[in-house]
């Protein structure tokens, strides 16, 4: 029981870092395309308060998933529509990719180095490494190209409104999605984990998109991390 109520408690520390920096980096860049409306709202901040939805927050808690409060923007306030629109589209995957190479060699190498301190190393060590991957896992989901992930918001820049493929992607991909959502659960709860393509789709991307960073550490440090 214990283990469970710490394991917890490192997945709410993990969030109230990689949620908020993902919203932040939207609101950054859409007002540095010129778009004051998420300085309008609030949401020019890494606060978490300003940024959590709470059903969004317990769903990513208990249930593996859930979302944030979107930034509100107005991509016509861009100084370039096209440029911007896909610059902040791209901003909060960014910053996932980026947190996650910062905070790796933190996770999975110096933490080990910390003296024993109960409860509170085991929570750091734990905090750390579900930062990495969280942020992973966000930057991997988000480019999904589904309305209204990241992904679909970026290639809403380039693409026809007219393409067959285009309208699929914003009328009913979201539901693909929920149904891949509830395969996932049912997978857990039946252990039927064949069941879960969604699952092993993302654990295979995050797995392939963590070896650069690996890699990179690795190099750094000397092959020390393993």
């Amino acid at each position: 029981m214990a283990e469970r109520i710490l394991d917890y408690i490192a997945k709410f520390l993990a969030l109230i870092v990689v949620l908020p920096i993902h919203e932040f980096a939207h609101a950054f860049v859409a007002v540095k395309c010129g778009d004051p409306t998420p300085k309008m709202y609030g949401r020019y901040t890494i606060n978490p308060l300003a940024h959590f939805d709470l059903l969004g927050l317990a769903c990513f808690l208990f249930a593996g998933f859930g979302w944030a409060k979107p930034v509100p923007v107005n991509p016509y306030n861009f100084n370039h529509y096209k440029k911007g629109s896909f610059l902040v589209s791209i901003a909060g995957v960014v910053s996932n990719y980026l947190l996650a190479f910062l905070v790796f060699p933190l996770a999975y190498y110096f933490v080990w180095f910390l003296p024993e301190f109960g409860y509170f190393t085991l929570v750091l060590r734990d905090t750390l490494m579900y930062i990495v991957g969280f942020s992973l896992s966000f930057f991997v989901f988000n480019l999904i190209p589904v309305y209204p992930l990241d992904g679909f918001r970026a290639l809403d820049v380039f693409v026809k409104r007219q393409n067959k493929f285009y309208i699929f992607l914003r009328t009913k991909g979201i539901y693909l999605l929920y149904a891949l959502f509830a395969l996932s659960l049912i997978a857990d709860f039946t252990g039927l984990y064949f069941l879960d393509v969604f699952g092993n789709f993302m654990n295979t991307v995050v797995g392939f998109i963590s070896k650069p960073i690996i890699e990179f550490w690795n190099l750094i440090l000397k092959g020390v991390m393993v």
